[in-house]
């Protein structure tokens, strides 16, 4: 049953509901009751907005609770749910007896992906030289659901140009879709702003090929995609846990195409915008939440807006200052990191930058080309000062539209 198979406008049917529902599963023991978004009623008690101490959901989890403490260990009855929501479940449906085991369904891995892919990609007419552990490498942070998205939209596009076969480019044209949106190739943008984009994907790709912490670098590109004006794509590596050195190094790459902006044009545009949240958020997260300031100190206050409807932050207003002040410091030290390696490559730089205007797609070949191979982290014998973001996404630095904002 789904939860909210259980919600009724009229008072007491969940709960004769969840009774039936009981009496069914003893008299076919032994047998296994699923319930899917278990939130439905499953959500902490008191904290129903809007609602009276009556509420009729109260009343069916208050059965759901009663008759699951009923069962003995001989009743040959298995009760199991499911919800993207489990912080929010009441305690008293978690607790031994009832709910006491939890299974966390995480995204999928590396060998997973691959697994995945082989059971939809059945279905199509594939290149014989497609090589699907180089698609699991190219969809860290994919769910299965997005899998399927992916081989859908590659037999598509390679219906549309009459392929016999689905081959490995329709299959990177279908990812870079799906995270970027359409490419809107039609769309006039004069060439002032044209050139400002560039040099801004081109100082993404520049700081990120310099800082061997970095996400690889996949592609550059400035043709209009979704609602960006240019993209730097990066395939992140698959990390479970990250250094300081590292998520700095990640943030003055994220700051790399408003330095770029700085520098080329002594002046900044709105076209940041996407960097700018991405990076606000990283190092709010360090100061606050990892303890990576020294004059913090090892502190983490937890999301205290989530936490039910507690209205007071758990911190005061001069502990709150610091944190900013903080945040602001991290910032200013990417910025400079990113302005240093900007300056010191200057030539290269703007050669990657006329290099875009010119092809409008660029890959990690042209950037190897240009500055040489890339240092990678294991290279380092110093700490490196780099760092790639959350294993769990396929990372994509945007241009923002000026015109969406």
């Amino acid at each position: 049953m789904s939860g909210s198979d259980f919600v009724e406008m009229f008072v007491g049917v969940g709960a004769s509901r969840v009774r039936d529902l009981f009496k069914q599963a003893k008299e076919k023991a032994p047998c296994i009751v699923f319930i899917d978004e278990i939130d439905a009623v499953g959500r902490a008690r008191g904290k129903n907005v809007g609602f009276s101490s009556n509420d009729e959901r109260e009343n069916t989890l208050n059965q759901l609770l009663t008759e699951m403490d009923g069962f003995g260990t001989n009743s040959g009855v298995i009760i199991l749910a499911a919800t993207n929501r489990a912080d929010i479940l009441d305690k008293a449906l978690m607790r031994a007896g009832r709910f006491d085991r939890q299974i966390t369904i995480d995204l999928p891995e590396l060998k997973d992906r691959e697994a995945i892919f082989n059971v939809h990609l059945k279905k199509l007419k594939l290149d014989p030289a497609l090589d699907t552990s180089f698609l699991a490498k190219q969809t860290p942070g994919f769910s299965g659901a997005d899998i399927a998205n992916v081989c859908n939209e590659a037999a598509l596009i390679a219906a549309r140009h009459n392929k016999k076969f689905v081959d490995r480019q329709d299959f990177l044209d279908a990812i870079d879709r799906i995270i970027g949106g359409l490419e809107r190739k039609s769309k006039i943008i004069p060439p002032s702003e044209k050139r400002t984009i560039a040099f801004h994907e081109a100082g993404h790709a520049t700081v990120s090929w310099f800082l061997p912490n970095a996400n690889p670098l996949l592609k550059v590109t400035i043709i209009p995609r979704g609602k960006a004006l240019g993209a730097a794509w990066y395939v992140p590596e698959e990390r479970q846990i990250m250094t300081k050195e590292q998520m700095m190094d990640e943030m003055a790459s994220l700051i790399g195409g408003r330095v770029a902006e700085e520098i080329i044009n002594n002046k900044i545009s709105s076209g940041a915008l996407n960097d700018l949240e991405r990076l606000t958020k990283m190092a709010y997260a360090m100061v606050a939440y990892y303890g990576m300031s020294d004059k913090v100190g090892n502190v983490s206050w937890y999301n205290f807006q989530e936490d039910g409807y507690q209205l007071s932050k758990p911190f005061s207003e001069k502990t709150a200052e610091m944190v900013d002040q903080e945040t602001k410091v991290l910032i200013d030290k990417a910025h400079q990191m990113a302005k240093d390696v900007l300056e010191s490559h200057m030539d290269g730089f703007k050669e990657l930058a006329n290099l875009l205007l010119e092809k409008e797609v660029i890959f990690a070949e042209d950037l190897e080309r240009i500055y040489g191979p890339r240092v990678k982290e294991t290279e380092i014998k110093e700490p490196a000062k780099d760092s790639p973001e959350d294993a769990g996404e396929t990372e994509v630095h945007e241009t923002a539209d000026a015109e969406k904002q």
